[in-house]
């Protein structure tokens, strides 16, 4: 038996690819297929589907009231969806999917992945694309609980703050600042001259 069993580790050992240390295997085409659900702001991977705000109501209520309300107003400090209009530049900004979230393509990846809390990615793509719109009404975004929003039509409403949002350009003006060595008049030691503990800055 023993035998065998090294017989049959060493054919395996020769049929799968080389990998660090001897483990892991190369993903399978369903695997990578679970994990591949982004939905791009350009529409990229949505899938067929459609769903109205009054049934995106109902699905809200049965699956999102319990932490965010009934009205995206958020229970306790569970996250607001709704609101928080010209707010961003106020001292006590309310980031909800009105005020500050980039693009629509954001929610429904975000409800399709991660939600309801605790039971992810149990929703159908009809019920993702009727709670997406059941938020844009919340916000706002359209007005109409028989509105029906699919993929046809998902590009057509982009979110108010989209321009607020631009390009991590880092590479290009940063990274050089902090990696070019300093060759004349450096610092020679580096000093704390102010601490933040017993300042209170931490907001209520």
């Amino acid at each position: 038996m023993l035998k065998f069993l090294n017989a049959l580790l060493i054919l395996t050992t020769l049929a799968a690819p080389a990998f660090a240390g001897g483990a892991g295997r190369i993903a399978t085409q369903d695997e990578v297929a679970a994990w591949d659900i982004d939905i791009r702001p350009d529409g990229l991977g949505l899938p067929e589907g459609s769903g109205t705000v009054a049934i995106g109501e109902k699905v809200f209520e049965n699956q999102c009231a319990g932490c965010h309300g009934d009205f995206g107003e958020g229970v306790d400090r569970w996250p607001v969806l709704a609101g928080g209009f010209e707010t961003l530049t106020s001292d006590r900004p309310i980031k909800t999917v009105g005020s500050f979230w980039p693009y629509l393509s954001t929610v429904w990846d975000y409800v399709n992945r991660a939600m309801p809390f605790g039971d992810a990615q149990s929703l159908s793509a009809d019920e993702v694309y009727a709670l997406t719109a059941y938020i844009m009404y919340l916000n706002e975004i359209v007005d109409d609980e028989q509105f029906e929003l699919s993929k046809a039509n998902f590009l057509d409403f982009p979110l108010g703050n989209e321009g607020g949002f631009y390009s991590d350009d880092r590479p290009t003006t940063e990274y050089p600042f902090f990696t070019e060595a300093c060759m004349a008049g450096c610092k020679t030691s580096v000093e704390i001259t102010k601490h933040a503990s017993g300042k209170d800055v931490t907001p209520e």
